[in-house]
């Protein structure tokens, strides 16, 4: 294929930097935005009498012939080519002829690349904001169905205060709505058209930026036309939101991972979600978690990938930048299949409430209801603590548990201690009582689940 920057250069470039400079392997992916991205191109140019109306509606049909042809398989890409640019442009030519190259007047493939680049990005961050939207709903669904089951919280990895299984769900549900949120801030940053931005410098034909902004669904223009060949904040944005997410699924995971050994065996993941092994037949293994909990790391790469890359590049563009999308394709790619297999891994997730209720018990995690409780009685804090402590260590001296300890024993370290103290320490009403908002009663539960449906309504 001939190259259409052909002409000051007399010599041809080596095969070996052919191959190295192409970017068609990765950037193919981009044809559907360059061809609307020309059509709407075309369509400015007449408006501003720049091209004929009938040398538009060629450009036009020529360029929807090769869209329909591309989605159809008919034709396939040249990995020849240099670019997805290059190679619309090229058969625009050939099958149009010269009108194909009246395309790229008043454009440059900086402004060019800048614009497919937008608008893919546009539609993948629409499509990771709809997975989003659908693992918070199953994880929804999982809280109503185990709003009342008994689970330790934990700090330090220690079992620390009971809480509602649903609340702990929930908390997940709270971080992927603020990946929402972070989604749909970086489509609103990219909502600004480079096109008309040329090399750098802008055009001196008489275009109208706003108007083929319009047509390509964008709020406004870019104001600086260096800045809008050489602006790639949404790139990075969007790796770091995505980078987010990861971070987010990865936490999950390493919980799954845990409830699903034998040591806790909280839950069941699905077999369609688990592997065995090769010579230990008693294993299930929770191989989907551990892959989206370690894809973590390629995720991230492409962040700091994509800061390095563009850190010390000066204004405007430079071949360093074609280097973007291969990062942040792979990062979209990655953390589409990772809520992919995510949110029906999370749906058929089976809850066990018994076993998460005996490690409720055997944990003493209502100790520092009891401390509150003698409070309440009319202690300082700090006696109520050193008391509660001294009872959980003579449960765990004489094998009991704080519900099942006789009142005599409790009135041995404190003779303010009655009957009531046994409703003060059952777990469910621990949990019950912590009604401020935002912690873990039903009806705070509740109303997270309420808040949440709403946001992803």
């Amino acid at each position: 294929m001939a190259k259409m920057w052909e002409g000051l250069n007399e010599a041809d470039t080596s095969a070996i930097a052919d191959g190295f400079n192409s970017s068609i392997a990765v950037d193919h992916r981009m044809y559907r935005e360059d061809i609307n991205g020309s059509i709407a191109h075309a369509r400015m140019l007449a408006k501003c009498g720049i091209i004929e109306p009938d040398e538009c509606e060629s450009l036009v049909a020529g360029l929807a012939g090769i869209l329909s042809d591309i989605d159809s398989g008919k034709l396939p890409f040249d990995p020849n080519a240099e670019d997805i640019h290059m190679f619309v442009e090229q058969v625009l030519t050939e099958r149009i002829g010269e009108i194909g190259k009246k395309l790229h007047t008043a454009r440059s493939r900086n402004d060019q690349v800048a614009l497919d680049l937008k608008l893919y990005l546009i539609e993948e961050c629409r499509c990771i904001e709809g997975l989003l939207k659908s693992l918070v709903a199953e994880l929804i669904k999982q809280a109503e169905e185990n709003i009342e089951v008994i689970v330790p919280g934990y700090t330090h990895l220690q079992r620390a205060q009971p809480i509602f299984f649903s609340h702990h769900l929930m908390a997940y549900a709270m971080m992927f709505l603020r990946d929402i949120d972070r989604i749909r801030d970086c489509i609103k940053r990219m909502g600004s058209s480079p096109i008309g931005a040329c090399a750098l410098a802008g055009t001196t034909f008489d275009t109208d930026r706003k108007f083929e902004a319009g047509l390509l669904g964008f709020d406004s223009i870019a104001l600086n036309s260096i800045d809008a060949v050489s602006d790639r904040d949404h790139c990075i944005e969007l790796a770091s939101d995505i980078a987010m997410i990861s971070m987010h699924l990865s936490r999950l995971s390493e919980e799954l991972v845990l409830w699903q050994s034998w040591e806790f065996k909280y839950i069941e993941l699905s077999d369609a979600f688990t592997t065995g092994s090769s010579i230990m037949p008693q294993k299930k293994n929770p191989d989907m978690a551990e892959l989206v909990r370690g894809k973590s790391g390629r995720i991230f790469g492409n962040l700091i990938s994509l800061l390095v890359m563009l850190k010390g590049l000066p204004l405007a563009y430079n071949k360093d930048m074609q280097e973007d999308k291969e990062a942040i394709f792979d990062s979209i790619d990655t953390i589409d299949n990772c809520l992919k297999v995510f949110i029906p891994m999370i749906e058929t997730m089976k809850v066990i409430p018994e076993n998460m209720l005996k490690a409720a018990q055997g944990g003493f995690i209502n100790a520092t209801d009891l401390a509150d409780y003698l409070v309440r009685k009319g202690l300082p804090f700090r006696s109520a603590y050193k008391i509660s402590g001294q009872l959980v260590r003579e449960c765990i001296e004489t094998g009991q548990v704080l519900e099942k300890l006789p009142l005599e024993a409790y009135q041995a370290h404190c003779d303010l201690i009655e009957d009531d103290v046994y409703d003060a320490i059952d777990l469910k009403n621990c949990v019950e009582r912590r009604i401020s908002a935002g912690g873990t009663s039903k009806a705070s539960v509740l109303a997270q689940i309420e808040y949440a449906k709403e946001a992803i309504a």
